[in-house]
């Protein structure tokens, strides 16, 4: 069974644009596709009249895949047209790939002037880290066409080769950054199993997918609109237009929920080979809790000591030297990953079902989707879209869900992208659909507490304590759990400086703890903000909205295109207090603000106590997807929330309020 495979999801999703369809190049996939000759029409080309005012637009593209053999190969081509000055900047081109299970060759680039003479691209391409997800790096292979004009054509092609044992995951993302004006695709699909394949959103007018000679599945399309960029958005792939391949064993399968309960037998009887230890597992469990533990105290006992396992799903990146000269072995069953103390995400997550059970705890696991790609159809029939693997525990007669193959999991919490999704539960009968749970925002909190004293000149000094809670906690210390402390501390300041709109001056002074899921993280800091206070004549005016910049520009757009997604439900707490300097007092306080909308809320209130100034501003989100129907609703809550964060007191001298 393939379950602990890495899952990637290989996509050209990339700035990849390319010519038109006049002279499209002709290649089978695995051989390089060739530059076709400058097309003058294209090179007369001033604009685009389905795409009007676009700074360039995608003339041609095409991807030729060949799932065959060891490894799939994808051949790329690319035509850019760039119609304005603001289009140039797509002479700059990224290719993202991950270095561990891809490999970029063949890069080939050039320039064609308006003249028609060409530019071929001489220097080498550089790699480029853009994220990292689960320890591992994502690069790009990064170059740029110097000295491009406005009128000129760029074109570039290359070859992804996907190393043997990375499952096979082929799809088609029609949609660009840019208009694109034509553009084929062609799939030699893996011979030795049954493909299918599905599509999204294709452009109106679109023949479908269709498989010709030599069994290739060709696509022809025109017109693809721009695809949008929005704040606050699914992630893109869903949204975009786009053809997914599904392999399987299987041959295709008309009833769905035939497919599900056979994929959950299955699934069920290999889960229950690699857990069935059950003495072995019940001696383990007597070394963990105690005889008169309550049965929660039982399973948070479990759950921690099994985080303690070390996970080789999350570690860095190791060569092929490194593995062999480490030589591992690998885990047969359960008892196997006790004994040696290491395991990937799903073997710990049944490692913990089985001491679950052994403690006498009702458990079963679960294959739940991850919606950090794509939303999850159970009518697609896809199997390896259920990649998480978690465990359903009942405590105290309800049914709680657990990752502890999660670094760094909080005891009851899920990784945000495996919350609020559809699971298969396992059983003999091939088990049943479940939802996963979603939190409530007061889950996931950030708590700034500020203790500041204002100066003469309105400059804001003191102390700043910054506590994170929930999914809030946990994606910080994950993300930032393979750097230096001096990077931690960077990375703390940062935030502090991102959420404030004023420039500042901040030290962190703690140290945090980044080793615990099960303690909130804390930052404490010396935080100046100078000519934070502002002087109107012989007062001053002092904002309160001194954390509100990550809310200054949320939904400034009138129009919305895509739904809207938050990752989780969150809340944001601040806790103010300021003491004025000698000789200034408060003259007048906003009125308090108290917006209620159920799914979103949002509160600030100010007090005064002698010459010491407080305000409390609370910011609650619960939603997670959002029809766009419903954007302006939100939008003109966010408005009010702006308006609110720009309420201000009116400070004095003493001396003036004293002679009224």
């Amino acid at each position: 069974m393939a379950r602990d495979r890495f899952f990637l999801v290989v996509s050209v999703a990339v700035l990849l644009v390319g010519g038109t369809g006049s002279c499209p190049p002709k290649a089978w996939a695995g051989s390089r596709i060739p530059f076709p000759p400058p097309n003058p029409e294209e090179l007369k080309m001033k604009s685009e009249p389905q795409a009007p005012g676009a700074p360039a637009i995608i003339l041609f593209r095409q991807v030729d895949r060949d799932d065959r053999g060891m490894g799939s190969i994808e051949n790329t081509y690319v035509r850019i047209k760039i119609l304005t000055e603001e289009g140039r900047k797509y002479a700059n081109v990224e290719i993202p790939y991950r270095k561990e299970f891809e490999k970029i060759s063949n890069l080939r680039a050039r320039m064609v002037r308006p003249d028609g003479s060409i530019v071929a691209f001489q220097d080498e391409p550089y790699d480029q880290e853009i994220a990292k997800v689960k320890g591992l790096k994502y690069l790009a292979k990064t170059f740029t066409l110097p000295n491009v004009e406005v009128g000129s054509i760029v074109e570039y092609a290359y070859t992804r080769t996907f190393i043997s044992w990375v499952v096979i995951d082929s799809h088609w993302i029609l949609s660009e950054e840019l208009f694109t004006k034509e553009a084929h695709f062609s799939l030699i699909p893996y011979e030795r199993e049954n493909v299918r394949w599905t599509w999204h959103m294709l452009p109106p007018g679109t023949t479908t997918p269709k498989e010709g000679s030599g069994n290739v599945v060709r696509l022809e399309v025109h017109s693809i609109p721009a695809f949008q960029i929005e704040d606050y958005m699914p992630p893109e792939n869903e949204v975009k237009s786009r053809v997914d391949f599904i392999y399987s064993v299987e041959k295709s399968e008309d009833d769905e929920a035939r497919y599900w309960q056979n994929v959950g037998k299955r699934w069920n009887a290999y889960l229950e080979t690699f857990i069935d230890k059950r003495k072995a597992m019940e001696q383990v469990v007597k070394q963990i809790v105690a005889t008169g533990d309550a049965p929660e105290v039982k399973l948070q006992k479990i759950y921690q000591r099994v985080q303690k396992i070390r996970n080789t799903s999350f570690e860095l990146e190791k060569t092929t030297q490194e593995y062999k000269r480490d030589k591992e072995k690998s885990a047969n069953n359960i008892e196997d990953v006790w004994k040696l103390g290491y395991g990937n995400t799903w073997e710990i997550a049944w490692l913990f079902l089985a001491l679950s059970r052994a403690a006498g705890l009702e458990a079963h696991g679960v294959w739940a989707s991850d919606r950090s790609n794509y939303f999850f159809e159970s009518k697609l029939m896809d199997q390896r879209k259920l990649s998480a693997s978690l465990v359903q525990v009942k405590v105290n007669g309800k049914n709680e869900f657990f990752d502890p193959g999660t670094p760094l999991m909080p005891y009851g919490l899920l990784p945000w992208s495996e919350t609020g999704v559809p699971g298969l539960r396992l059983d003999k009968d091939g088990g049943g659909w479940v939802i996963t749970t979603l939190p409530a925002s007061s889950e996931s909190q950030i708590l700034r507490t500020a203790k500041l004293r204002m100066s003469e000149i309105g400059d804001l000094e003191g102390t700043l304590t910054v506590k994170f809670t929930g999914l809030e906690a946990w994606q910080r210390r994950v993300e930032q759990r393979n750097v230096d402390e001096v990077k931690r501390k960077q990375f703390l300041e940062s935030e502090v400086k991102e959420c404030i709109p004023a420039a500042i001056e901040v030290e962190l002074t703690n140290k945090p703890d980044w080793a615990s899921s099960e303690v909130p993280l804390v930052g404490e800091y010396k935080l100046k903000v100078p000519g934070w206070a502002a002087g109107a004549g012989k007062r001053y005016l002092l904002g309160l909205g001194l954390f509100s910049a990550s809310e200054k520009h949320v939904f400034d757009h009138t129009n919305r295109v895509h739904p809207i997604y938050f990752k989780y439900p969150f809340q944001k707490l601040d806790d103010v207090t300021i003491d004025l300097s000698p000789g200034w007092s408060v003259s007048s306080l906003p009125l308090e603000q108290s917006i209620d909308k159920h799914a979103v809320s949002y509160a600030l209130k100010a007090s005064q106590q002698g010459s010491t100034l407080h305000w409390s501003r609370i910011l609650n989100v619960d939603i997670m997807l959002l029809d766009q129907k419903y954007y302006t609703a939100l939008r003109n809550f966010f408005q009010a929330v702006k308006a609110g964060d720009e309420e201000q007191a009116v400070l004095q001298p003493a001396t003036a309020s004293a002679s009224k």
